[in-house]
């Protein structure tokens, strides 16, 4: 009889799912191994009831599900954060702080471990709280497996944090939405409830203790001064800007892998499409928080180093209409450079825009009492540039759309001896224009040959010119972006001018721009040697330093050139 008994609860077990994957699946069974003795009422019930997702409970979790989400949301912020901040408060009157809390606020210095150190029956009541949700959610049938697992990691994420003694919270957020004030603590908030005991209850959402006054007044000022200790002295700023929207996966919290190869080459990648939505939401926050950021941070020997850039894209600087918001930010980002205790800032990129801000003497006719001095690094771009032509040159062609540096760079050059030739008259008479009647102007010259070895180019060459220079010709940027997209296979191309930087420059985590490991452009180092040499004037606007000065200071601080290419 017993053998027989077991038996019967088997055979019914396996016609019970039988039934069940017959009526969602097809038969899971063939049709002659279903026991007969199983009839009656057993089999009228399961035949004529269809069970749901509801019925089964957690057997058929579906991966996700959006109205899941929004119940857990309001669970947690309703039933949730309101009881834990009563039985908080609870837990911290003098009979059950003595029996069992007190162990959790043995920590004054909290750690991110402090979470969860609880006696074991504060243990059970927290579950008791934090597994109503992911009930009821199962329960009324909105339950998926992405949310129960978010669920527990939100509460382990979050709980940690709030313990972890260190204020990584940036403002912005705060700035972007200020009501997140009220539904999201910080580190330093929690803090105050480990030192001041009868403040700050709320478990993540600080709601609660603004509805019940029960908020430490401190809490604001503990923040914004967490924040300010976390900033270090600096001596030197490089302000630049996004380029493309892609772009920000070349920076230090980008992808490594991208970080660490020239943009132009890193752009390529295949799995970039596939980041478009990651790429157009970034698009979206750098549109709604329009401020500058901190990219990275370097220590060359004593000198303290950041990286900050403006939120605006290359597009944008081509648009007069965002003139004024763009140097805007950038004359905030010089009074707040200064403000830090920076003695130099130097201008990246667009930053230094003839037309934007003629150069960035703007900024220095507009505020006068600038202690920090601001640079725009064209005198070492100058330098990298002249010493870029070989030995025994005696014609080089400069063709582009002529700025600073072009028009110092051929005056330098024609100072050597060595004859700049235009392809254009107009280029022609606006060179000798700028020479103002120098004797270096004789060796300006305009030839339509096309023979020379060594073209000069900025913004404004053409594919066609490019196509008519003869072969073996080097090709040597004067411009910030590389001028040429397509490259001929007979010709070579210089980088843009840079140089190698020193062993002793730390934190290099990602290539500038389109340049490779560790060579830095000369508009940045030129604000680096401009801090080592302790210069105490602006070079912004449209005055040039000396040229061989800036050079031998650049190597005597272990700067180096770079070689000459062979092969395109």
């Amino acid at each position: 009889m017993k053998r027989r008994g077991t038996y019967s609860t088997f055979s019914y077990s396996r016609f019970y799912y039988g039934e069940c994957f017959t009526t969602r699946y097809g038969s899971a069974f063939p049709v002659t191994e279903q026991p007969k003795a199983v009839t009656g009422s057993s089999t009228s019930l399961l035949n004529s009831s269809k069970l749901t997702e509801r019925e089964i409970g957690g057997t058929q979790l579906p991966i996700w599900r959006l109205d899941g989400v929004i119940l857990m949301a309001l669970l947690h912020a309703g039933p949730v954060e309101f009881v834990y901040y009563w039985l908080h408060r609870a837990l911290h009157h003098h009979y059950l702080y003595s029996r069992y809390h007190s162990h959790h606020h043995s920590s004054i210095v909290t750690e991110p471990i402090t979470s969860v150190t609880h006696p074991f029956a504060e243990h059970i009541a927290y579950f008791v709280v934090f597994a109503t949700p992911l009930i009821t959610t199962v329960l009324t049938g909105a339950g998926s497996i992405v949310l129960a697992f978010g669920y527990i990691t939100y509460i382990d994420l979050m709980n940690n944090m709030g313990h972890c003694n260190f204020e990584l919270i940036p403002k912005w957020l705060f700035t972007i939405f200020p009501p997140l004030k009220y539904l999201m603590y910080t580190p330093s908030f929690h803090s105050l409830h480990h030192t001041q005991f009868r403040a700050n209850y709320s478990l993540f959402m600080p709601l609660y203790d603004y509805l019940f006054s029960t908020v430490d007044k401190t809490s604001d000022t503990l923040y914004e001064t967490s924040l300010k200790k976390q900033d270090d002295s600096l001596d030197v700023v490089y302000l630049t800007h996004l380029t493309t929207p892609e772009s920000i996966y070349h920076m230090r919290l980008g992808l490594a892998s991208l970080a660490s190869k020239p943009h132009h080459h890193a752009s390529s990648e295949w799995y970039k499409w596939l980041l478009w939505p990651v790429t157009l939401l970034s698009m979206m926050i750098t549109w709604i928080y329009g401020r500058t950021f901190v990219v990275e941070r370097n220590r060359l020997n004593k000198l303290k180093l950041q990286t900050w850039a403006i939120s605006k894209y290359n597009m944008q600087y081509f648009s007069q209409r965002q003139n004024e918001s763009i140097n805007r930010l950038i004359e905030e980002a010089i009074l707040e450079a200064e403000e830090k205790g920076a003695r130099v800032i130097s201008l990246g990129l667009l930053n230094q825009g003839e037309e934007l801000n003629r150069f960035g003497g703007l900024f220095v006719h507009k505020n006068p009492e600038l202690k920090i001095k601001v640079v725009d690094g064209s005198s070492l771009a100058v330098a990298v540039l002249t010493n870029s032509i070989p030995d025994g040159t005696t014609q080089v062609v400069i063709r582009g759309i002529l700025t600073k540096v072009a028009y110092a760079t051929a005056f330098a050059l024609c100072q050597k001896g060595i004859q700049v030739v235009t392809l254009r008259e107009d280029e022609h008479e606006k060179l000798i224009r700028s020479f103002g009647g120098k004797s270096e102007s004789k060796n300006l010259l305009v030839s339509r040959s096309y023979c020379q070895k060594i073209w000069l180019v900025g913004n404004g060459l053409t594919e066609e010119e490019q196509s008519k220079a003869e072969r073996g010709t080097m090709f040597v940027p004067f411009s910030q972006f590389p001028p040429a997209k397509k490259r001929r296979k007979d010709c070579t191309y210089h980088l843009t001018p840079a140089m190698a930087t020193p062993a002793a420059l730390e934190n290099v985590d990602s290539c500038e721009n389109w340049l490779p490991r560790r060579v830095m452009s000369a508009w940045r180092i030129g604000g680096i040697v401009h801090a080592l040499e302790g210069w105490n004037e602006h070079e912004c606007g449209y005055t040039i330093s000396n040229v061989d000065t800036v050079w031998d200071a650049a190597l005597r601080h272990g700067f180096l050139p770079l070689t000459i290419p062979t092969q395109s």
